[in-house]
């Protein structure tokens, strides 16, 4: 078995490269690069003190979870672009990678053109870290805890299509109701998608499920890039949810609001 992956080159989105190389003969990676140190470098996110803390902390709980950055199986093939330019990247150049049994997207830039038309009509996947549709957008496992709603972090593992998380949706990954901080509560989410997804490539059973449309209706919010400003940071900062309301909350969800949730060890 073959598997595309679109990501990016942060611990979380090297943990799902390696974890797919697990079930695959081959892994290609196309890697759209950013620093490794958010707010301490100015690169997609704005330089600033306040910025260099909040990120500290996201820092610190993926290294608790994922590891720090590492070399990737030796059964992966990686290509590396810098962030924003897979769309002007010619189908070409990547061929190698376009012939592969399954396509999985996560963290990667909005993909357009002949890229998008192609990993349509091959039925990728992408993983947004939200609970779509009551999050989309962007940063959805930040702003559902800012709302005090935490028991909408998670995953939402769907069909991609041209619109912006928008595609018909799979299933929901969802944190197991344990205690866990803020912080750490969104990188758990991403490492339970990461197993979710490997088991169900694995069994075939992602094959085995019905696509269904996104009830927008239902959307709480649509979060964009420019929102997250340092005011919105300093204010989520000073007024965390512990890890027993958070755990309260999971405890508490209501899972009828949850397409074929995958919840580890559930």
């Amino acid at each position: 078995m073959k598997i595309t992956v679109f990501t990016s080159n942060q611990p979380r989105h090297i943990n799902l490269i390696n974890s797919l190389s697990t079930i695959a003969d081959a892994v290609f990676a196309i890697q759209e690069v950013k620093t490794i140190f958010p707010g301490e470098v100015d690169d997609s996110i704005k330089k600033t003190p306040l910025m260099k803390e909040y990120f500290s902390n996201v820092i610190k709980s993926e290294v608790k979870i994922f590891g720090n950055v590492k070399f990737t199986n030796d059964n992966v093939k990686s290509l590396s672009i810098k962030h924003g330019d897979l769309n002007k990247t010619k189908l070409s150049v990547l061929s190698d990678a376009l012939k592969s049994d399954y396509y999985v997207v996560f963290g990667s830039s909005y993909i357009k053109g002949e890229l998008i038309q192609f990993l349509v009509d091959n039925k990728a996947y992408n993983i947004h870290m939200g609970i779509s549709p009551y999050y989309r957008g962007s940063s959805c496992n930040f702003w559902a805890p800012f709302d005090r709603n935490p028991e909408f972090v998670g995953a939402t593992i769907h069909m991609l299509n041209k619109g912006l998380d928008s595609g018909d949706m799979l299933y929901h990954a969802l944190p197991k109701a344990i205690e866990h901080n803020a912080f750490d509560l969104g990188m758990e989410a991403a490492r339970v998608a990461h197993e979710s997804i490997v088991y169900m490539l694995q069994s075939g059973k992602i094959n085995q499920i019905q696509p269904i449309a996104q009830d927008k209706s239902l959307q709480i919010r649509y979060s964009r890039r420019d929102e997250f400003t340092d005011e919105v940071a300093e204010r989520y900062m000073c007024s965390l949810p512990t890890p027993k309301q958070i755990a309260t909350k999971l405890r508490n969800r209501d899972l009828s609001k949850f397409l074929n949730p995958y919840i580890p060890n559930f």
